[in-house]
């Protein structure tokens, strides 16, 4: 019976120790796989398609990959946009539109859809969301090829999985600062 009885016990502890193991083992391997993002091998340069933005702040906003390049576009008279892309997949879109003078922040933010529900700064000027955000220039951002207009600033994620409000909102402030001391307000 005393034999039994340690055979017994071995079977018992046997598989509750392979059961140990495994749940250990498939933690370990989540933990390796999942959990973390994927690593940003790029480098972000401080100018992007001539303006001058700090990297980290534009680092914080794009997804993991091992290049990025970015590319001019100007779709019509009034907007110059600034594409990023990692591993040859558009993954933000930084752009300068002008628009009819005296528009408020709130009416132009609609025509960017990732900033819906998004937050309000306390000046008015800025509308933000967790991918996407609008800025509106300073009064004195004028230019002449552009009368009686307004510039504004978008910052839009591409379908990366990017989620933070803090970061769009950081990114699109000082984007905007920048656009206000380049040559596009003149």
């Amino acid at each position: 019976m005393s034999a039994r009885g340690t055979l017994r016990r071995r079977r018992f502890i046997g598989p509750a120790v392979s059961l140990s193991a495994a749940v250990a083992l498939a933690a370990t391997l989540s933990a390796c796989s999942g959990d973390e993002p994927p690593r940003k091998a790029y480098t972000v340069p401080a100018s992007l398609c001539g303006i001058t933005v700090e990297p980290a702040l534009v680092k914080a906003v794009l997804p993991g990959g091992d290049s990025l390049t970015s590319a001019t576009q100007k779709p019509n008279g009034g907007t110059i946009r600034c594409n990023l892309y990692v591993d040859d997949k558009l993954v933000l879109s930084l752009a300068q539109a002008w628009w009819s003078e005296g528009k408020a922040t709130a009416a132009v933010a609609p025509a960017y859809p990732g900033t819906k529900d998004g937050t309000m700064s306390e000046d008015e000027r800025f509308i933000y969301s967790g991918q996407a955000g609008v800025g509106r220039t300073l009064p004195s951002c004028k230019a002449s090829e552009h009368p009686e207009q307004d510039l504004y600033t978008t910052v839009e994620t591409r379908d990366t999985g990017i989620d933070d409000p803090e970061a769009i909102e950081k990114l699109l402030v000082a984007y905007t600062k920048a656009v206000e001391g380049s040559a596009a307000c003149g």
